[in-house]
Parts: C-alpha cells; sequence; structure tokens
C-alpha cells in the first residue's frame, strides 16, 4: 500500500503520457490536440520527409562514431586497473566531462570549431594557413565534429563502466595468465574480453539509447544547422512542435523513437529474462 502512490504517478507521468503521445500521432492535431483520429497519415509524411530521412542517417553516423567512446574507456580502464603511472591524470581528465551538461560542451566545442577564435585560428597564428578545423560549416563534416565532442563526454562514464567489469574478474585469473606466460594481447582478446561481454553489452545500449535521444549536444553546437543537416530524431520531433506548430507529427516522431528504443533494449531484457531462468 506504501508504493501506491508512487506506482499512481508512474502510471499517470510516464505510461500515461506515452499512451497519450502515441494517439496524437494518429490524429490531425496542429498547435493544440485534435482528437479525431485520421489513421496513418503522420506517419506516411513521416517518411516521405527528406528532413527526417536525414535525421535517422545523422542518428546512425552518430551511434557508429561514438562507438569509439566504449574503446576509449576501455583502453582507459585498462590502463588504470594496471595501475600505470599518471592514472590520476586519466581519472580526473576523463571524469571531468560528467560533471559539465551538454550545452556547456556544446558551447566550448562550438567555441573550439569556431575559425575565428578557436584551434583552426591558433594554428593560422603559427603560420599553419593549411590547417583547416571549421566542421561545423560544412554539412559534410558537421556530424563529426558532433561525434568528436560527444566522444570527449561520454568517454569518462564507459571508462567507470568498463573499471567496474576489470575490478570484478578473479584475479586467480591474472596470476595464471602471468604463470603461463600468455602475451598482452593474447590475454585481453581472448580472455578479459570475452569474460566482460554483458559489461561490452550494457555499454552499448547505454550508448544507443543515448543516441536516440540526442538532443542537447545538436542544439548547443549547430541548432540543426547547417542547412538541417545536423539534424537528428529528438531535434526534429521538437522543432516539429516548437517551430512548425504540428503536435501530431511531432508525436510520430517521438513515437517512432521510442520504437527505435524498445527494439535496442528488448533483445536485452529478454536475454536476461532466459539467462535467469536458466539459472534457475
Amino acid at each position: 500500500m506504501a508504493l501506491m502512490p508512487a506506482v499512481a504517478v508512474t502510471l499517470t507521468a510516464f505510461a500515461g503520457a506515452v499512451l497519450w503521445t502515441i494517439y496524437i500521432s494518429f490524429t490531425n492535431s496542429k498547435r493544440f490536440p485534435d482528437y479525431a483520429m485520421t489513421g496513418m497519415k503522420q506517419y506516411f509524411r513521416l517518411f516521405n520527409d527528406e528532413l527526417w530521412i536525414r535525421s535517422l542517417q545523422n542518428m546512425l553516423i552518430l551511434g557508429v562514431g561514438s562507438l569509439a567512446s566504449i574503446v576509449l574507456g576501455f583502453i582507459l580502464a585498462a590502463l588504470i586497473d594496471r595501475e600505470v603511472r599518471g592514472e590520476g591524470i586519466f581519472r580526473t581528465v576523463f571524469l571531468y566531462p560528467l560533471a559539465v551538461s551538454l550545452i556547456v560542451i556544446g558551447i566550448v566545442w562550438r567555441w573550439l570549431f569556431n575559425p575565428s577564435v578557436g584551434v583552426e585560428s591558433f594554428f593560422h597564428s603559427i603560420g599553419w594557413n593549411w590547417v583547416h578545423f571549421n566542421w561545423l560549416a560544412s554539412p559534410q563534416t558537421v556530424m563529426y565534429g558532433i561525434i568528436l565532442a560527444s566522444v570527449w563526454q561520454s568517454t569518462g562514464f564507459f571508462m567507470a563502466l568498463m573499471l567496474a567489469g576489470l575490478k570484478g574478474i578473479n584475479p586467480e585469473i591474472w596470476r595464471a595468465a602471468k604463470l603461463d606466460g600468455v602475451s598482452f594481447w593474447r590475454l585481453y582478446f581472448e580472455i578479459i574480453i570475452p569474460m566482460m561481454k554483458l559489461t561490452f553489452v550494457t555499454c552499448v545500449i547505454l550508448l544507443s539509447i543515448g543516441v536516440v535521444k540526442a538532443y542537447d549536444i545538436v542544439v548547443a553546437m549547430t541548432n540543426g544547422g547547417p542547412g538541417g543537416s545536423s539534424f537528428v530524431p529528438a531535434y526534429f520531433a521538437i522543432n516539429a512542435y516548437w517551430l512548425k506548430e504540428n503536435l501530431g507529427y511531432a508525436s510520430a516522431a517521438a513515437t517512432m523513437m521510442l520504437l527505435f528504443t524498445v527494439v535496442l533494449f528488448l533483445p536485452f531484457l529478454l536475454s536476461a529474462v532466459v539467462r535467469r531462468r536458466n539459472a534457475g
């Protein structure tokens, strides 16, 4: 009984809001809700919108590029776990971004990419005029700039997860590998990494969910530009409502984002249930 208020609030604020959004996506709602059903009209329009297709493409680019944060996180965790000199610096440098909001990080990286005052300006001041770092101004490179900022922000988080996974490995495995003369690379690629499979899967799922809902970093760095070339699904959905004042269209985009998240999360949930049943 003590949990009933919390359950009621959760069902109303979360499940209720999700169901309402899905329902509105099947209506012709504009600035305000219109509860008359119009079928799949908004979804047909959505997948015929070049900007939405570009948003999906950018989401995939951002997801693939951001995998570098998991790789870097594992490398840093392995260095710290082996007590390499300077591990305190690694911890500080790569965990610090977690304490900073994505808006602030986006503004800082936008400044770094600014050709007048950023990295490009510095290299030009020392005579390296061939260096060009204005990635955010070009549709061909803008997503790479966002990926770079995202990787810098999230690497510390994945480093912490990987370090927790490494600390959970039985110390006897390290000793046995050392006595058997197993090389460094074989130890990690054939023993340690396979043992951390669930940690890697967890990191990939968390990264994927973060990519699907990516919004803050895009707003701070490009605001969807140049020419809509850095739109992602979350930015598209919010833009569809606030600028186009089309609630039904925005709800359809938001519903598709929910579907992407379910597709990413459901296999992991099912595998966890199967493992628990097998263990039982």
